[in-house]
């Protein structure tokens, strides 16, 4: 029986939890901008290849299946390497993809790519909000909004490169080949960085309690909103660069700034949330972020040109940034034993918000009706406001 040395932690680093915030910070930025990086591209590979509108749509739901697979993939990774090394390995797969994507030769091989990518997400995800849960509780307060503003940061720098590369009137292949050269460089310098015993919650699968079914119902709320909240993503971050495009007739130098616009919503919305959390608590930001995203979404498919879209698209943003967040947070208080598993099958919620939100904007815009699209999802935020009652508190933090 080994005995932990004190102010060390369980894998014999000296404690630093600073130093693995700062790592796991860029780790996000690194997953948002490699995000970004496939959406806001779209158009103009489809254009390359020339590919069929449900072709697009298609591989797109395609990205979403095979991020959910890989959530499991990366659900098992974490449990035999750690979460810092399967955030490594994710990284390094992305890195491949995107090259595959913007150099592909024809449909057969951007799909494949696109499935790779696809993959990477999934445990990616599951890596990086293990570690965030691990590192909040060493901190006990609220910091999980400080890592995906990081993430929305690295959305924000890949659209504009996106735009800066199509204004430039150079090959797609050539901006995407540069980002997975910042994702290669963030994995290469990963650094696992020592956090307190009582803060890694890595118990060993002997001592974990079982999942019960009554865990899984107390999931259940949060699952549903996050559903709701990568529904409203999917058809932002997806399509908003197409519907931009075939709809509003902006340029593809202009296409990818309505992504833009909602990241850079999102950096100001997680930049707050945290501070906001510990003012009025966790279940008012919440109800307040689903009626913000519900007026924005009106906005969005009522916009009469692309300059008001892209406004909408930020407000979409700044209300939607703030509810994935907490719903991981909260989500990872109910078992900090197993919390890896508790992410890895919300996650299930995740993708099938972005199956659900990525197909469906996609089948209407095909047929010319992507204003419904940006309609439909305004009506979900009841299902927010309702599960809102459900969110918890971190550790020594008093809401209103």
């Amino acid at each position: 029986m080994s005995v932990s040395t004190p102010g060390r932690a369980r894998v014999g680093r000296p404690v630093d939890r600073a130093g693995a915030r700062r790592a796991t910070t860029l780790a996000f930025a690194a997953q948002g901008m490699s995000v970004a990086a496939v959406y806001t591209t779209v158009p103009a590979v489809t254009e390359h290849l020339k590919l069929s509108p449900l072709l697009t749509t298609a591989t797109l739901v395609g990205v979403a299946l095979t991020a959910g697979l890989g959530s499991f993939l990366g659900l098992a990774a974490v449990r035999v390497a750690g979460p810092v090394a399967t955030v490594r390995g994710a990284l390094l797969t992305a890195a491949v993809a995107l090259p595959l994507i913007g150099w592909a030769p024809g449909p057969q091989t951007v799909i494949c790519a696109y499935v790779l990518f696809g993959l990477a997400l999934g445990i990616l995800d599951v890596g990086i909000n293990t570690r965030a849960a691990a590192i909040e509780r060493a901190y006990g307060r609220s910091v999980f909004g400080s890592f995906f503003m990081a993430w929305s940061v690295g959305g924000v720098f890949a659209a504009l490169l996106t735009a800066g590369v199509a204004r430039l009137d150079r090959p797609v292949g050539e901006g995407l080949a540069v980002q997975a050269g910042v994702l290669l460089a963030v994995a290469v310098c990963l650094r696992t960085h020592g956090l307190p015993d009582a803060a890694e919650g890595a118990q060993s699968p002997s001592a974990q309690p079982p999942l019960g079914r009554r865990l899984w119902l107390r999931i259940l709320p949060f699952g549903l909103v996050l559903l709701v909240v990568y529904v409203v993503d999917s058809t932002v971050s997806a399509w908003s660069a197409v519907y931009l495009r075939q709809t509003l007739a902006a340029s593809l130098a202009v296409a990818p700034m309505a992504y833009a616009a909602y990241q850079a919503g999102t950096v100001v919305g997680r930049a707050t949330v945290d501070r906001l959390v510990q003012r009025v608590g966790t279940v008012a930001v919440v109800r307040a972020a689903a009626l913000v995203v519900a007026g924005a979404l009106v906005g969005m498919a009522t916009a009469p040109s692309w300059p008001i879209a892209v406004l909408a698209a930020g407000v979409t943003g700044l209300g939607a940034s703030v509810l994935a967040p907490l719903c991981l947070a909260s989500a990872a208080r109910l078992r900090p034993g197993a919390a890896e598993t508790v992410l890895a099958r919300l996650n299930l919620f995740n993708y099938a918000g972005v199956v659900t939100g990525g197909a469906v904007s996609g089948l209407l815009g095909s047929t010319g009706e992507f204003r419904l699209a940006y309609a439909a999802p305004a009506a979900l935020a009841v299902l927010v406001l309702t599960g809102a009652r459900h969110f918890t508190q971190p550790p020594g933090t008093s809401g209103a």
